[in-house]
């Protein structure tokens, strides 16, 4: 006679283990642009039909060459103002 036994284990289960994901912080991008700006003398007669009043020597372009160059805001009477740089002619360009 042949008797055969089968035994059946069960594994305890271990505690659970609680997990935190956690993001990583986004970068930081810094951008830089340069700008050059030349800043010539406005010779007599250079001032164009409109009244602009160029208070001195400074000529800028626009805003954004006044700006570059620290001059930003301009005001009337200020070398470099020019009616072309007050939009809503307040006496203060590149504001």
């Amino acid at each position: 006679m042949t008797v055969t036994a089968t035994a059946t284990t069960t594994a305890e289960p271990l505690p659970a283990e609680t997990v935190t994901a956690r993001a990583k912080p986004a970068p930081t991008v810094t951008r830089t642009k340069t700008i050059r700006v030349t800043v010539a003398p406005a010779a007599a007669g250079d001032e164009e039909e409109g009244g602009d009043t160029a208070g001195g020597s400074a000529y800028y372009a626009n805003c954004t060459a006044a700006r570059a160059a620290g001059a930003a805001p301009v005001h009337a009477g200020d070398p470099g103002y020019g009616r072309h740089l007050d939009r809503d002619g307040d006496g203060v360009g590149g504001e």
